[in-house]
């Protein structure tokens, strides 16, 4: 088999694993956003259809990390194109992990039908979602385009998400004292809010991820944070204890 031969199979390799984590992405895109669609209109069908889909994300990151790890063993690849492939893995076990928090999420809604939850509590959601997913969006583009500015940018902006996602905690815990039927809706929402503001973390793990195969290093500096739910909590059983 010639060189030239085995460097065009080695780059199919490369680039099905480019595809792949592309697919998934897409697919996380669509599970996230189904599922708080269906939470806020609490569609019970297409709770179930996010929860169905979990698998697609759970085949796909078992299959980029099989021809991974073949890939390394047949082309012993240095440098770049090893961060490549560790990349992928990486970036595939990211997703999954996003494909799962929207699961979870998908799996309150049969629990908030039940709860007979106000369509007016789950509003602050869907901003703090609509702000995820374009996170999420961005990251993926940036996969595409390896820009080493934008994954900068992505992981610095972290810090907003914390922000809504600490506001909408405060909201739903004021909505809980102020009223004892609150409480279980509100409940199931706080569990949705965190999963939706950790779907943002791991956002920003893949621009990390990003940077690091472009550039060989690690984003300097600690990344922002702006969760403050702890002593949000605390202060406010002080005031209502008060």
């Amino acid at each position: 088999m010639s060189s030239t031969h085995i460097v065009s199979i080695y780059d199919e390799e490369l680039k099905y694993l480019s595809r792949r984590i592309s697919e998934m992405g897409g697919t996380a895109e669509q599970m996230v956003a189904d599922s708080v669609r269906a939470l806020v209109t609490t569609d019970g069908a297409l709770a179930q259809k996010v929860i169905s889909e979990d698998v697609i994300l759970d085949n796909a990151e078992r299959q980029i990390n099989e021809k991974a790890i073949v890939t390394i063993a047949k082309r012993q690849p240095m440098a770049a194109d090893l961060r490549e492939i560790m990349g992928a893995i990486r970036i595939a076990a990211e997703l999954e992990r996003v494909g799962d928090l929207g699961k979870n999420t998908a799996k309150r809604v049969i629990a908030v039908q039940s709860s007979g939850m106000p369509r007016t509590l789950a509003r602050g959601l869907e901003h703090l979602a609509e702000l995820t997913l374009i996170q999420l969006k961005e990251v993926l583009d940036v996969y595409a385009t390896r820009s080493v500015e934008k994954a900068k940018a992505i992981r610095e902006r972290d810090d907003e998400i914390d922000a809504i996602y600490t506001s909408l905690f405060r909201e739903l815990l004021t909505y809980m004292m102020e009223d004892p039927r609150n409480i279980t809706p509100c409940t199931h929402l706080l569990f949705c809010a965190k999963n939706i503001e950790r779907i943002g973390d791991h956002a920003t793990n893949i621009a990390e991820t990003i940077y690091y195969m472009a550039t060989g290093s690690q984003p300097e500096g600690e990344r922002p944070k702006d969760d403050t739910t702890t002593s949000v909590v605390t202060a406010d059983v002080t005031d209502a204890s008060e």
